[in-house]
C-alpha cells in the first residue's frame, strides 16, 4: 500500500526542536515541507497530490478545496485554534475533514498579552534603545495595578488573561456572548457585562479575545474609536489583525483617543512593505509569536498529528 502524502506548512511546528518532531518521525507517511502561511496562488498547483495538510494561516479558499478533492485531499488539521482561512462550508460539502487545537495556546498567548502590556506601560523598548545609543533619558511609566482591562472574548485565552490581570492587582471587566457561569461564579471578581459599550465606557485596556468572522470584522473601527472610548484606551490584540481598522487606530493615537495599539497580529501576514502601522508612535508590533514558545509548540504540534491521525 502506498504511503500517505502528507504537507506541513506551519513554520513554527518546523522551526522549533520537540518531541513533535519525535512522534511525526513514528507515523508512515511521506512528507513535504514548505514554509507557509501559503497563499491561494501557490495551493492551487501543489494541494491535489496530497492526502492530508497540518497547517497554519493558508489561504484555502473555496478554489483550493476544490482542487484538493479533485486530487487525493481528505483532511486538514489546523497548528492553531483560528479557522477564518479555511472555507469551512465548502469543506464540509466536499467531505474533507477540517480539525483544529482548541483551548491549548491560553498560556502562552495570555503571557504574551501581559509582556505587551508591561512592555508599553513601563517604556521597556523606548528605554533600552536610549540606553543602547548611550543616553539616560528617563522616562516616566504607569502602573497596571488599579487599572480596568476590558477582556472581549471570554473563552479559553480571554479566561487566561483575565486570571493574570486579576492577580496583579487589576480590576477586570468581560464581555462575550456566551456567559460561562461556572467561571465566573469560580471568579467572581470579574465583572461580566452583556453590551461593548460598558467595556468602551470604563476600561483603560481593552484586549481582544475573539474569533475574525461578519460580525467581528473591523469591532475597532473609526465610529467606536471617536463615538464610544471615554478613556483613552490601550488596544491589545493577539487575536487576528481584522479585528481593527489600522487606519482608524493610527487616527486615534494622534488624536489622543487611544493611548497605544499593542498587537502579535496583522491584517497581512508576513509583513509587507505597504503596512501602515509600522513606525507609528505608540504602536508595538510582534510577528505572530503570542502561541511560540517551546512548550506550546510542542503540545500544538502532537495535538495536530493526533488529530490528523484520528481523522485520517
Amino acid at each position: 500500500m502506498d504511503k500517505l502524502n502528507i504537507l506541513i506548512t506551519t513554520t513554527s511546528f518546523q522551526d522549533t526542536p520537540g518531541n513533535h518532531h519525535k512522534f511525526l518521525a513514528e507515523q508512515d507517511w511521506d512528507i513535504d515541507f514548505l514554509r507557509g502561511p501559503l497563499s491561494e496562488s501557490e495551493l492551487l498547483p501543489i494541494i491535489k497530490k496530497y492526502d492530508a495538510i497540518i497547517c497554519g494561516d493558508d489561504e484555502y479558499s473555496k478554489e483550493v478545496l476544490m482542487a484538493g478533492k479533485n486530487g487525493k485531499l481528505k483532511v486538514i488539521s489546523k497548528y492553531g485554534v483560528g479557522l477564518d482561512r479555511i472555507d469551512l462550508k465548502k469543506a464540509n460539502e466536499l467531505g474533507i475533514k477540517v480539525t483544529n487545537v482548541p483551548g491549548i495556546n491560553q498560556v502562552s498567548v495570555s503571557e504574551h498579552v501581559l509582556a505587551l502590556l508591561f512592555s508599553f506601560s513601563k517604556n521597556i523598548l523606548s528605554q533600552h534603545q536610549s540606553v543602547q545609543n548611550g543616553i539616560w533619558r528617563r522616562e516616566i511609566g504607569f502602573e497596571l495595578q488599579g487599572k480596568t482591562i476590558g477582556i472581549i472574548g471570554l473563552g479559553a485565552v480571554g479566561k487566561e488573561v483575565s486570571k493574570k490581570s486579576l492577580a496583579i492587582g487589576m480590576r477586570v471587566m468581560a464581555f462575550d456572548i456566551v456567559k460561562d457561569k461556572i467561571f465566573l461564579d469560580e471568579h467572581s471578581d470579574i465583572k461580566f457585562v452583556t453590551d461593548l459599550d460598558t467595556i468602551y465606557e470604563k476600561c483603560d485596556i481593552i484586549s481582544l479575545h475573539l474569533p475574525h468572522n461578519n460580525s467581528s470584522d473591523k469591532l475597532i473601527n473609526d465610529y467606536v474609536i471617536k463615538t464610544k472610548l471615554k478613556k483613552q484606551p490601550i488596544i491589545i490584540n493577539t487575536s487576528r489583525g481584522k479585528l481593527v481598522e489600522p487606519k482608524a487606530i493610527i487616527c486615534g493615537i494622534k488624536n489622543k483617543l487611544i493611548k497605544g495599539y499593542l498587537c502579535d497580529v496583522l491584517n497581512e501576514e508576513p509583513i509587507t512593505k505597504k503596512e501602515i502601522l509600522i513606525n507609528v508612535e505608540n504602536v508595538i508590533i510582534t510577528p505572530h509569536v503570542g502561541s511560540r514558545t517551546y512548550e506550546n509548540v510542542e503540545k500544538q504540534g502532537i495535538y495536530a498529528i493526533k488529530n490528523l491521525k484520528n481523522s485520517l
